[in-house]
Protein backbone atom coordinates (compact mmCIF):
# COMPACT_ATOMS: atom_id res chain seq x y z
CA UNK A 1 0.00 0.00 0.00
CA UNK A 2 1.66 3.25 -1.10
CA UNK A 3 2.32 5.93 1.46
CA UNK A 4 -0.30 8.68 1.45
CA UNK A 5 0.05 11.56 3.89
CA UNK A 6 -1.97 14.21 2.05
CA UNK A 7 -5.58 15.34 2.29
CA UNK A 8 -7.45 14.22 -0.79
CA UNK A 9 -11.12 14.18 -1.80
CA UNK A 10 -12.85 11.34 -3.61
CA UNK A 11 -13.07 13.42 -6.77
CA UNK A 12 -9.27 13.40 -6.99
CA UNK A 13 -9.26 9.61 -7.41
CA UNK A 14 -8.80 9.71 -11.16
CA UNK A 15 -5.85 12.06 -10.85
CA UNK A 16 -4.34 9.79 -8.22
CA UNK A 17 -4.65 6.84 -10.58
CA UNK A 18 -2.86 8.66 -13.38
CA UNK A 19 -0.13 9.81 -11.01
CA UNK A 20 0.54 6.41 -9.44
CA UNK A 21 -0.21 4.28 -12.49
CA UNK A 22 -2.05 1.83 -10.24
CA UNK A 23 -5.29 0.06 -10.95
CA UNK A 24 -8.41 1.18 -9.09
CA UNK A 25 -9.44 -2.44 -8.53
CA UNK A 26 -8.79 -3.83 -5.06
CA UNK A 27 -6.10 -6.48 -5.00
CA UNK A 28 -5.53 -9.33 -2.58
CA UNK A 29 -2.16 -7.73 -1.94
CA UNK A 30 -2.77 -4.53 0.06
CA UNK A 31 0.60 -3.14 -1.04
CA UNK A 32 -0.83 -2.90 -4.54
CA UNK A 33 -4.02 -1.14 -3.52
CA UNK A 34 -4.52 2.30 -5.00
CA UNK A 35 -5.00 5.15 -2.49
CA UNK A 36 -8.34 6.06 -4.02
CA UNK A 37 -9.85 2.71 -2.98
CA UNK A 38 -9.31 3.58 0.65
CA UNK A 39 -10.33 7.20 0.13
CA UNK A 40 -13.54 6.21 -1.66
CA UNK A 41 -14.46 3.68 1.03
CA UNK A 42 -13.86 6.08 3.92
CA UNK A 43 -15.75 8.82 2.06
CA UNK A 44 -18.75 6.57 1.52
CA UNK A 45 -18.85 5.47 5.16
CA UNK A 46 -18.34 9.02 6.41
CA UNK A 47 -21.25 10.34 4.35
CA UNK A 48 -23.49 7.50 5.54
CA UNK A 49 -22.63 8.22 9.18
CA UNK A 50 -23.12 11.94 8.71
CA UNK A 51 -26.59 11.38 7.27
CA UNK A 52 -27.73 9.92 10.60
CA UNK A 53 -26.01 12.32 13.02
CA UNK A 54 -25.88 15.56 11.02
CA UNK A 55 -29.13 15.95 9.05
CA UNK A 56 -28.27 19.66 8.68
CA UNK A 57 -25.55 18.65 6.19
CA UNK A 58 -27.87 16.63 3.95
CA UNK A 59 -28.00 19.30 1.25
CA UNK A 60 -24.26 20.05 1.13
CA UNK A 61 -22.42 16.87 2.16
CA UNK A 62 -21.00 14.97 -0.79
CA UNK A 63 -17.74 13.44 -2.03
CA UNK A 64 -16.45 16.85 -3.13
CA UNK A 65 -16.85 18.29 0.37
CA UNK A 66 -15.26 15.30 2.11
CA UNK A 67 -11.55 15.39 2.90
CA UNK A 68 -9.75 12.19 3.80
CA UNK A 69 -6.25 12.26 5.28
CA UNK A 70 -4.35 9.00 5.64
CA UNK A 71 -1.79 9.81 8.30
CA UNK A 72 -0.40 6.37 9.10
CA UNK A 73 -0.11 2.98 7.41
CA UNK A 74 1.28 -0.31 8.65
CA UNK A 75 0.77 -3.87 7.39
CA UNK A 76 -2.90 -4.13 6.39
CA UNK A 77 -3.97 -1.12 8.43
CA UNK A 78 -4.57 2.57 7.75
CA UNK A 79 -5.47 5.40 10.09
CA UNK A 80 -6.36 9.04 9.59
CA UNK A 81 -9.04 11.72 9.64
CA UNK A 82 -12.27 12.19 7.71
CA UNK A 83 -13.79 15.67 7.56
CA UNK A 84 -16.93 16.87 5.81
CA UNK A 85 -16.29 20.53 5.11
CA UNK A 86 -19.00 23.16 5.05
CA UNK A 87 -19.26 26.58 3.35
CA UNK A 88 -16.98 29.18 4.88
CA UNK A 89 -18.89 31.97 6.58
CA UNK A 90 -22.05 29.88 6.91
CA UNK A 91 -23.90 28.60 9.95
CA UNK A 92 -23.08 24.92 9.44
CA UNK A 93 -19.88 23.61 11.04
CA UNK A 94 -17.74 20.78 9.68
CA UNK A 95 -18.14 17.17 10.76
CA UNK A 96 -14.96 15.26 11.60
CA UNK A 97 -13.98 11.76 12.70
CA UNK A 98 -10.90 9.62 13.13
CA UNK A 99 -10.99 6.44 11.09
CA UNK A 100 -9.32 3.06 11.39
CA UNK A 101 -9.31 0.81 8.32
CA UNK A 102 -8.37 -2.88 7.94
CA UNK A 103 -7.71 -4.40 4.54
CA UNK A 104 -9.22 -7.88 4.44
CA UNK A 105 -10.52 -10.21 1.72
CA UNK A 106 -9.91 -7.67 -1.03
CA UNK A 107 -11.62 -4.70 0.58
CA UNK A 108 -11.24 -2.01 3.21
CA UNK A 109 -13.33 -2.26 6.38
CA UNK A 110 -13.69 1.15 8.03
CA UNK A 111 -14.74 2.19 11.53
CA UNK A 112 -14.85 5.59 13.23
CA UNK A 113 -13.68 6.77 16.64
CA UNK A 114 -15.96 6.35 19.61
CA UNK A 115 -17.73 3.26 18.30
CA UNK A 116 -17.49 -0.21 19.85
CA UNK A 117 -16.14 -1.58 16.57
CA UNK A 118 -13.37 1.03 16.47
CA UNK A 119 -12.45 0.27 20.07
CA UNK A 120 -12.33 -3.48 19.41
CA UNK A 121 -10.25 -3.15 16.24
CA UNK A 122 -7.79 -0.82 17.95
CA UNK A 123 -6.48 -3.67 20.12
CA UNK A 124 -4.86 -5.38 17.12
CA UNK A 125 -4.15 -2.36 14.90
CA UNK A 126 -0.39 -2.30 14.30
CA UNK A 127 -0.77 1.18 12.81
CA UNK A 128 -1.48 2.59 16.29
CA UNK A 129 0.92 3.32 19.10
CA UNK A 130 0.53 1.71 22.51
CA UNK A 131 -0.75 5.01 23.87
CA UNK A 132 -3.37 5.23 21.14
CA UNK A 133 -4.52 1.66 21.72
CA UNK A 134 -4.96 2.44 25.40
CA UNK A 135 -6.89 5.61 24.55
CA UNK A 136 -9.17 3.89 22.04
CA UNK A 137 -9.56 0.57 23.84
CA UNK A 138 -12.85 -1.20 24.65
CA UNK A 139 -12.86 0.14 28.19
CA UNK A 140 -13.03 3.67 26.79
CA UNK A 141 -16.47 3.23 25.19
CA UNK A 142 -18.62 3.81 28.23
CA UNK A 143 -22.10 4.66 29.41
CA UNK A 144 -22.30 8.30 30.49
CA UNK A 145 -23.31 7.54 34.08
CA UNK A 146 -22.77 10.98 35.60
CA UNK A 147 -21.41 14.45 34.85
CA UNK A 148 -17.86 14.11 36.15
CA UNK A 149 -15.71 15.03 33.16
CA UNK A 150 -12.49 15.70 35.15
CA UNK A 151 -11.91 18.68 32.85
CA UNK A 152 -10.67 22.20 33.39
CA UNK A 153 -11.60 25.13 31.17
CA UNK A 154 -9.69 25.56 27.87
CA UNK A 155 -7.23 28.11 29.21
CA UNK A 156 -4.69 28.36 32.02
CA UNK A 157 -5.75 27.41 35.54
CA UNK A 158 -5.97 30.60 37.58
CA UNK A 159 -6.84 32.74 34.55
CA UNK A 160 -10.15 34.49 33.86
CA UNK A 161 -11.68 34.57 30.36
CA UNK A 162 -15.13 35.47 29.06
CA UNK A 163 -17.68 32.85 28.13
CA UNK A 164 -18.72 34.76 25.03
CA UNK A 165 -21.44 32.23 24.16
CA UNK A 166 -23.28 29.79 26.40
CA UNK A 167 -24.33 26.24 25.47
CA UNK A 168 -25.08 25.78 21.77
CA UNK A 169 -24.63 23.10 19.17
CA UNK A 170 -21.33 22.24 17.54
CA UNK A 171 -23.15 23.55 14.49
CA UNK A 172 -25.10 26.56 15.73
CA UNK A 173 -28.60 25.99 17.09
CA UNK A 174 -28.63 22.25 16.49
CA UNK A 175 -28.95 19.86 19.43
CA UNK A 176 -27.25 18.61 21.46
CA UNK A 177 -25.91 21.86 22.90
CA UNK A 178 -22.39 20.56 23.26
CA UNK A 179 -20.32 23.70 22.76
CA UNK A 180 -19.14 26.89 24.44
CA UNK A 181 -17.17 29.89 23.13
CA UNK A 182 -14.37 31.51 25.13
CA UNK A 183 -12.16 34.55 24.51
CA UNK A 184 -9.79 36.85 26.34
CA UNK A 185 -6.83 36.45 28.64
CA UNK A 186 -3.56 35.55 26.95
CA UNK A 187 -5.54 33.95 24.05
CA UNK A 188 -3.57 30.71 24.51
CA UNK A 189 -5.95 27.75 24.23
CA UNK A 190 -5.01 24.77 26.38
CA UNK A 191 -6.04 21.12 26.69
CA UNK A 192 -8.91 20.65 29.12
CA UNK A 193 -7.66 17.22 30.13
CA UNK A 194 -4.78 14.94 29.18
CA UNK A 195 -5.22 12.68 26.18
CA UNK A 196 -4.17 11.87 22.64
CA UNK A 197 -4.36 14.80 20.20
CA UNK A 198 -5.09 14.98 16.48
CA UNK A 199 -5.26 17.78 13.91
CA UNK A 200 -8.63 17.41 12.20
CA UNK A 201 -8.12 20.43 9.98
CA UNK A 202 -6.21 23.69 10.03
CA UNK A 203 -7.49 25.48 13.13
CA UNK A 204 -9.14 22.36 14.57
CA UNK A 205 -7.71 20.02 17.23
CA UNK A 206 -9.40 16.98 18.78
CA UNK A 207 -8.22 15.31 21.99
CA UNK A 208 -9.32 11.80 22.94
CA UNK A 209 -9.61 11.40 26.74
CA UNK A 210 -10.47 8.49 29.00
CA UNK A 211 -14.00 7.39 29.81
CA UNK A 212 -15.16 7.79 26.21
CA UNK A 213 -14.75 11.59 26.31
CA UNK A 214 -13.19 13.80 23.64
CA UNK A 215 -12.93 17.56 23.25
CA UNK A 216 -12.78 19.67 20.08
CA UNK A 217 -11.16 23.11 19.71
CA UNK A 218 -11.91 25.15 16.57
CA UNK A 219 -11.00 28.56 15.06
CA UNK A 220 -7.41 28.29 16.35
CA UNK A 221 -4.49 30.31 15.00
CA UNK A 222 -1.02 28.78 14.99
CA UNK A 223 -2.41 25.49 16.27
CA UNK A 224 -0.12 22.56 16.94
CA UNK A 225 0.12 19.92 14.21
CA UNK A 226 -0.33 16.56 15.90
CA UNK A 227 -1.11 13.01 14.91
CA UNK A 228 -1.49 10.85 17.98
CA UNK A 229 0.73 12.87 20.31
CA UNK A 230 0.12 12.57 24.04
CA UNK A 231 -0.73 15.92 25.58
CA UNK A 232 -0.96 16.83 29.23
CA UNK A 233 -3.80 18.76 30.78
CA UNK A 234 -3.05 22.42 30.17
CA UNK A 235 -0.88 21.79 27.09
CA UNK A 236 -0.80 24.60 24.52
CA UNK A 237 -2.98 23.88 21.48
CA UNK A 238 -3.04 27.22 19.66
CA UNK A 239 -4.23 30.81 19.95
CA UNK A 240 -7.86 31.86 19.79
CA UNK A 241 -8.68 32.94 16.28
CA UNK A 242 -11.20 33.10 13.48
CA UNK A 243 -9.97 30.23 11.30
CA UNK A 244 -12.74 28.62 9.27
CA UNK A 245 -10.65 26.55 6.88
CA UNK A 246 -13.06 23.63 7.10
CA UNK A 247 -16.20 25.77 7.22
CA UNK A 248 -18.54 27.63 9.52
CA UNK A 249 -18.21 31.19 10.75
CA UNK A 250 -16.40 33.15 13.44
CA UNK A 251 -17.15 36.70 14.57
CA UNK A 252 -14.14 37.85 16.55
CA UNK A 253 -11.32 35.66 17.80
CA UNK A 254 -12.33 32.91 20.20
CA UNK A 255 -12.16 29.17 20.70
CA UNK A 256 -15.22 27.11 19.84
CA UNK A 257 -15.07 24.17 22.27
CA UNK A 258 -17.15 21.03 21.81
CA UNK A 259 -17.63 18.09 24.19
CA UNK A 260 -17.97 14.59 22.73
CA UNK A 261 -18.78 11.25 24.33
CA UNK A 262 -18.22 8.01 22.44
CA UNK A 263 -18.98 8.83 18.80
CA UNK A 264 -21.02 12.01 19.07
CA UNK A 265 -21.25 15.49 20.53
CA UNK A 266 -22.97 15.37 23.91
CA UNK A 267 -24.98 17.93 25.88
CA UNK A 268 -22.99 20.11 28.27
CA UNK A 269 -25.95 20.83 30.54
CA UNK A 270 -25.10 19.66 34.07
CA UNK A 271 -21.45 18.91 33.27
CA UNK A 272 -18.62 20.35 35.34
CA UNK A 273 -15.79 22.19 33.57
CA UNK A 274 -13.19 24.04 35.62
CA UNK A 275 -15.42 23.49 38.71
CA UNK A 276 -18.31 25.30 37.01
CA UNK A 277 -21.62 23.51 36.33
CA UNK A 278 -22.76 24.41 32.82
CA UNK A 279 -26.48 25.18 32.46
CA UNK A 280 -28.59 25.61 29.33
CA UNK A 281 -30.52 28.79 28.62
CA UNK A 282 -33.89 29.08 26.92
CA UNK A 283 -32.13 29.45 23.59
CA UNK A 284 -28.81 28.44 22.10
CA UNK A 285 -25.88 30.75 22.98
CA UNK A 286 -27.56 31.81 26.22
CA UNK A 287 -27.26 29.84 29.44
CA UNK A 288 -24.98 30.16 32.44
CA UNK A 289 -22.40 28.49 34.65
CA UNK A 290 -22.51 27.89 38.42
CA UNK A 291 -19.60 27.75 40.85
CA UNK A 292 -21.15 27.11 44.23
CA UNK A 293 -23.88 29.76 44.45
CA UNK A 294 -22.15 32.12 42.01
CA UNK A 295 -23.81 32.22 38.59
CA UNK A 296 -22.21 33.69 35.47
CA UNK A 297 -24.29 34.25 32.35
CA UNK A 298 -23.13 34.15 28.74
CA UNK A 299 -20.86 37.12 28.21
CA UNK A 300 -19.57 36.99 31.78
CA UNK A 301 -16.14 36.15 33.15
CA UNK A 302 -15.16 32.69 34.42
CA UNK A 303 -12.16 31.95 36.61
CA UNK A 304 -10.56 28.59 35.83
CA UNK A 305 -10.40 26.70 39.13
CA UNK A 306 -8.98 23.56 37.50
CA UNK A 307 -10.49 20.10 37.13
CA UNK A 308 -12.75 18.59 39.76
CA UNK A 309 -11.46 15.19 40.87
CA UNK A 310 -13.62 12.09 41.06
CA UNK A 311 -13.55 12.16 44.88
CA UNK A 312 -14.08 15.92 45.19
CA UNK A 313 -17.08 18.20 45.43
CA UNK A 314 -17.81 21.91 45.21
CA UNK A 315 -19.74 23.39 48.13
CA UNK A 316 -23.03 24.93 46.96
CA UNK A 317 -24.72 26.72 49.81
CA UNK A 318 -27.69 27.49 47.55
CA UNK A 319 -27.44 31.18 48.38
CA UNK A 320 -25.69 30.98 51.75
CA UNK A 321 -22.09 32.05 52.23
CA UNK A 322 -20.98 28.96 54.14
CA UNK A 323 -21.99 25.43 55.09
CA UNK A 324 -21.82 23.89 58.57
CA UNK A 325 -19.56 20.90 59.09
CA UNK A 326 -20.73 18.38 61.69
CA UNK A 327 -19.22 15.58 63.71
CA UNK A 328 -21.55 12.98 62.15
CA UNK A 329 -24.01 12.43 59.30
CA UNK A 330 -26.95 14.54 60.44
CA UNK A 331 -28.13 17.67 62.18
CA UNK A 332 -28.27 15.76 65.45
CA UNK A 333 -24.49 15.92 65.53
CA UNK A 334 -22.61 18.97 66.74
CA UNK A 335 -21.28 21.74 64.49
CA UNK A 336 -17.48 21.50 64.36
CA UNK A 337 -16.71 24.18 61.78
CA UNK A 338 -17.80 25.57 58.46
CA UNK A 339 -16.69 25.62 54.83
CA UNK A 340 -17.21 28.48 52.38
CA UNK A 341 -19.59 28.43 49.44
CA UNK A 342 -17.62 27.51 46.32
CA UNK A 343 -14.85 25.71 48.21
CA UNK A 344 -13.50 22.40 46.93
CA UNK A 345 -13.60 19.52 49.41
CA UNK A 346 -12.32 15.94 49.26
CA UNK A 347 -14.68 13.12 50.19
CA UNK A 348 -13.57 10.04 52.15
CA UNK A 349 -16.87 8.12 52.16
CA UNK A 350 -20.63 8.61 52.55
CA UNK A 351 -23.51 7.56 54.81
CA UNK A 352 -27.24 8.22 55.17
CA UNK A 353 -28.45 10.73 57.72
CA UNK A 354 -31.05 13.49 58.03
CA UNK A 355 -32.74 14.65 54.81
CA UNK A 356 -31.96 18.03 53.31
CA UNK A 357 -32.97 19.88 50.15
CA UNK A 358 -30.46 21.81 48.10
CA UNK A 359 -30.26 23.20 44.59
CA UNK A 360 -30.24 19.75 43.02
CA UNK A 361 -33.02 18.14 45.10
CA UNK A 362 -33.57 16.27 48.38
CA UNK A 363 -31.31 13.54 49.74
CA UNK A 364 -30.39 11.70 52.95
CA UNK A 365 -26.81 11.35 51.78
CA UNK A 366 -24.00 12.87 53.87
CA UNK A 367 -20.33 12.96 52.99
CA UNK A 368 -17.42 12.53 55.39
CA UNK A 369 -14.62 14.84 54.31
CA UNK A 370 -10.90 14.20 54.42
CA UNK A 371 -10.65 16.09 57.73
CA UNK A 372 -13.17 13.75 59.37
CA UNK A 373 -16.09 16.20 59.41
CA UNK A 374 -19.45 15.71 57.67
CA UNK A 375 -21.52 17.81 55.23
CA UNK A 376 -24.91 17.19 53.63
CA UNK A 377 -24.67 16.04 50.01
CA UNK A 378 -27.62 18.34 49.19
CA UNK A 379 -25.14 21.24 49.44
CA UNK A 380 -22.29 19.61 47.56
CA UNK A 381 -21.92 19.23 43.79
CA UNK A 382 -20.10 16.01 42.95
CA UNK A 383 -21.70 15.09 39.63
CA UNK A 384 -22.94 11.81 41.09
CA UNK A 385 -26.36 10.97 42.52
CA UNK A 386 -24.76 8.46 44.89
CA UNK A 387 -21.63 8.20 47.02
CA UNK A 388 -18.68 9.69 45.20
CA UNK A 389 -16.25 7.39 47.02
CA UNK A 390 -18.29 4.53 48.42
CA UNK A 391 -20.08 3.99 51.70
CA UNK A 392 -18.47 4.44 55.11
Amino acid sequence: MPKLFTRISATMAAAALMFTGLSGTASADPTATAPDDLTATVTKEMLATSATVRPDLTMTANADSTQITVTKEADDWAFGTAVITTPQGGDAYPEGRLFLAKYDAGQWNVSFDGTADFASLSRDATVLTDAERASFGPDEVTVLADNRTQMRLPYAVGATWRMTSGPHGWSGNHHPWSSLDFAGGDERVRAMRSGTAYTMCKGWIRIIHGGGFATDYYHLWDNINVNGASVAAGAYLGFTGTDITCGGGANGRHVHMGLRHNNAYTALHGSNLGKWVIMNGSYAYQGSALHGSKRVYAGGSMYNYGALGLTQGVVDGNGTSSLNKRSGPGTGYGVVGSVADGATVTISCSANGTTHTGRWGSTRLWNRLSDGTWVADAYLWTGSNGPARGWC
